[in-house]
């Protein structure tokens, strides 16, 4: 799932030993270890130990860890202890609890071995050999290999033009591959747009609303009104998705969320990818970090100026024009603190969903051409964060009707199918802002069936991340809530899905009771998922300046972008930000002159 220039690429690393050295005491042989990671659990590693007493080789056995999110640390770090005789390796950015799994994995092998694991976590200094700078051109150049830049450079290459992508990190993938995959889309004359009283009009309003009506009409209309488009589009390319049935997403107000076949974000970017190993003309280099978007003597964005994985010098003109689709900032708690106006603290101790580079680096490049930006201070956050490390994993969840949230004494204390920021205020109110999601066994018959991120309720129970228990009662002991309010809490709730009526909390989404035991409870906690502020763009994707000209040359498309969602985020509406404006972006820049 990769295609690099493997000129750019190539790194020389030249370790601060002669060869490789003997691990005092170790024993020739191969040695199985495990490692539990917090995505998939039980993760097994195999480590040869050659006659000389040296790490000869290492493999991961098996681990249930996501394809396409863990792929760069399953080849990598094994490659690396072998390259560095050592288990003192850095973790791969964005696969970081594989990374981990794999060299406590890699500990218990050697261990095993007989080997000095203190002399193993030793750091080697690691010398890397500079390339040189590099000048390379193409009709669209694009920062960013998430979702928006992507779609983006895809499209592009369907108009005829060739495209360079840069990406900082070591993989593509950026926020969406670690997303639940929901994409919101209507298709008017569709059974199941009929049957669940949906349409563009009503997608269209719930978005403006949702967003107390900050976001740009026109920007929201396109958003809308080209999301099934997206969907075919995406279908035509191979992307395969759960016919038959549309879901709602937490905080999408609406069943309007269609689901991949493949799970988390990976289907858009096997798609992708797929497209771009098997078509000319499209190169995407990673850890190769944009740090100046460049402007020729007539004014027009010509290129980017990008430091290579070694430290050379990248220059890439842009005959037509370059996109910007670097996502957010909610991993800069700098940032995220300096524009917050609503939340009472965004600082460390409020994680964040987010993969490593959501760090809004391309916000100093846009500002020094004068780019405008709108609404800096919406920040969504989420009630569904990981206790440990604020990441949507371990969200037992399957859609929004069959669930309830309850509070550190068992109660319901929130309409668990309204807004996202009404549900976060609210969970801030609560004990220690934690709550437990609970749910019947009616989506997890066997328990072994997938969750939205690709782990079975069974992997989460095993791995001491969710709860389990044959009556309520039972369940409520296990996570520490008196039984007697668990127990109320969910007659209520069954009470009003019998009849439909609102709840107190104003609830109007439901599907079946919570009455089909095994019982199923996860623990969540506030954390920051999605800035809504960011460059302002028009409806053909072009980055507006301060006086409100276009800036030739220019486009922006994602999470970089503002001016769509508001003041809240509709849930699932982020995938489809990404897939339409992300196919504008790329058919605006193919098509400038």
């Amino acid at each position: 799932m990769k295609k690099f220039l493997s000129v750019l690429i190539a790194l020389a690393m030249l370790l601060t030993m002669f060869g490789a050295v003997a691990i005092a005491e170790a024993k020739e042989g191969t040695y199985e270890g495990t490692g539990v990671s917090q995505i998939g659990g039980e993760l097994k590693v195999a480590v040869t130990v050659g006659e000389d007493g040296t790490i000869a080789d290492v493999q991961v056995v098996s681990h249930n860890d996501t394809p396409g999110i863990c792929d760069a640390a399953v080849s990598g770090i094994p490659s690396e202890i072998v390259a560095q005789q050592s288990l003192a390796v850095d973790a791969v950015a964005g696969a970081t609890m594989t990374s981990n799994a794999i060299l406590e994995a890699a500990t218990a092998a050697l261990t095993a071995a007989g080997a000095d694991i203190d002399a193993l976590m030793v750091k080697k200094e690691v010398v890397v050999e500079q390339a040189a700078d590099v000048e390379l051109e193409a009709d669209v150049v694009i920062i960013g290999a998430g979702g928006a830049g992507l779609a983006a450079a895809v499209t592009a290459n369907e108009a005829g033009k060739t495209v360079i992508v840069l990406e900082k990190m070591p993989k593509v993938g950026g926020n969406t591959i670690l997303a639940g995959g929901a994409l919101n889309a209507v298709d008017d004359r569709s059974e199941t747009a009929i049957a669940n009283n949906d349409s563009v009009e009503w997608h269209y309003e719930q978005t403006l609303s949702g967003g107390d009506y900050q976001g740009d009409p026109e920007l929201v209309h396109t958003l809308v009104a080209n999301a099934w488009d997206g969907v075919e589009w995406l279908k035509g390319l191979g992307m395969e998705f759960i016919e038959g049935s549309t879901f709602t997403v937490t905080g999408g107000m609406w069943p309007r969320a269609h689901k991949p076949v493949m799970p988390v974000g990976t289907g858009f970017f096997d798609t992708y990818m797929k497209y771009i190993d098997s078509h000319d003309g499209v190169d995407v280099m990673l850890n190769t970090r944009a740090e100046e978007i460049t402007v020729g003597e007539d004014g027009r964005v010509n290129g980017v100026i990008a430091t290579g994985e070694t430290g050379n010098k990248v220059t890439v003109k842009a005959k037509n024009g370059v996109i910007v689709a670097t996502g957010g900032f909610s991993k800069n708690v700098e940032l995220r603190q300096a524009y917050n106006i609503q939340w009472k603290d965004l600082g460390e101790s409020v994680k964040s969903t987010n993969h490593e580079g959501a760090t809004g680096d391309a916000i100093k490049m846009l500002m020094k051409l004068g780019a405008d930006f709108v609404q800096m201070g919406n920040i969504q956050l989420l009630p569904l964060g990981d206790p440990q490390t604020g990441s949507l994993s371990g969200n037992i969840e399957m859609n929004v009707e069959t669930r309830i949230f309850v509070n550190k004494e068992g109660n319901r204390f929130v309409n668990e199918g309204g807004r996202r920021d009404e549900m976060t205020a609210a969970l801030f109110e609560q004990t220690d802002n934690w709550m437990w999601i609970i749910m019947d066994s009616d989506k997890y018959p066997t328990g072994d069936e997938k969750n939205n991120f690709n782990e079975s309720v069974n992997e989460l129970i095993a791995a001491g991340r969710a709860y389990k228990g044959e009556t309520l009662e039972e369940l409520a002991a296990q996570i520490g809530v008196p039984a007697e309010n668990l127990v109320a809490a969910v007659e209520d709730f069954n009470a009003h899905v019998a009849s439909g009526e609102p709840d107190a909390f104003g609830r109007t989404l439901y599907e079946t009771p919570i009455d089909d035991g095994p019982f199923y409870a996860a623990a969540r906690v506030p954390t920051v998922h999605h800035t809504m502020g960011g460059v302002r763009i028009n409806t053909d994707a072009q980055v507006i300046d301060e006086n409100g000209n276009v800036i030739p040359g220019l486009y922006a498309a994602g999470e970089v972008t503002g001016g769509i969602h508001g003041s809240n985020r509709l849930g699932g509406n982020a995938l489809t930000d990404t897939v339409v404006f992300g196919r504008i972006a790329g058919a605006s820049a193919a098509a400038a002159k």
